[in-house]
């Protein structure tokens, strides 16, 4: 797993590395650009909402909900991450933690119309992941959602599938979303695929 000099190392060249995967259609990042369009989509129907997001890299998705009205929070591993979203969103509240450890303390005081992972949370357990989306969802406004755009399966197949055609490739740190398997904990979410190895899960408030 990256530890945090990684991260740091690798910001300048995230984007571009994701864009490369995405346009290509392959592993890990194919669907990379219709997850975040979608989620951008979802959460501009509320006017002015309140945002929360887990893992925001350099701001890609969250600085066009800032320009667009949105009041920002969000949360990263990385400090060169969070200095190159700062600088697109100078009013916004960005924190630096581990998300392996649940949510940072200064972000713990107030609530969210909408909280977002994109292609973060693969790096908890999938025991983190119950823990970590019980305690977000207590953390929603009234019809608030949770919004995770990540390398995810309907099924367990699918990802062994994925693996398979992966082979080198495959990370076998990053522990990736299988909805049926989730849905044990959370039986109302809800799993949009989008690619052969991406899709959106989504929890709302009052389920």
């Amino acid at each position: 797993m990256l530890d945090q000099k990684g991260f740091d190392l690798w910001a300048d060249g995230y984007d571009k590395t994701v864009g490369i995967s995405d346009e290509e259609n392959t592993y890990p990042f194919a669907g990379y650009k219709e997850v975040l369009g979608t989620i951008y989509r979802i959460i501009m129907q509320k006017q002015n909402a309140s945002v929360l997001d887990l893992g925001f890299g350099t701001g890609t998705l969250t600085a066009k909900l800032y320009e667009h009205g949105c009041t920002v929070c969000g949360q990263d591993f990385s400090s060169r991450m969070i200095e190159l979203a700062s600088a697109k969103m100078p009013q916004a509240q960005l924190v630096q933690g581990d998300l392996t450890q649940g949510l940072a303390e200064p972000l713990t005081h107030r609530s969210y119309d909408f909280i977002v992972a994109t292609y973060s949370l693969h790096h908890l357990t999938d025991e983190q992941k119950v823990r970590f989306l019980h305690d977000l969802r207590s953390r929603l406004n009234e019809n608030g959602k949770i919004l995770i755009g990540d390398v995810a399966f309907t099924t367990r197949r699918e990802l062994e599938q994925c693996r398979g055609q992966a082979g080198d490739e495959w990370d076998e740190e990053e522990i990736y979303f299988v909805a049926e398997e989730l849905k044990r904990s959370f039986p109302y979410l809800e799993f949009t695929p989008v690619s052969f190895c991406a899709g959106i899960l989504t929890l709302t408030k009052q389920i």
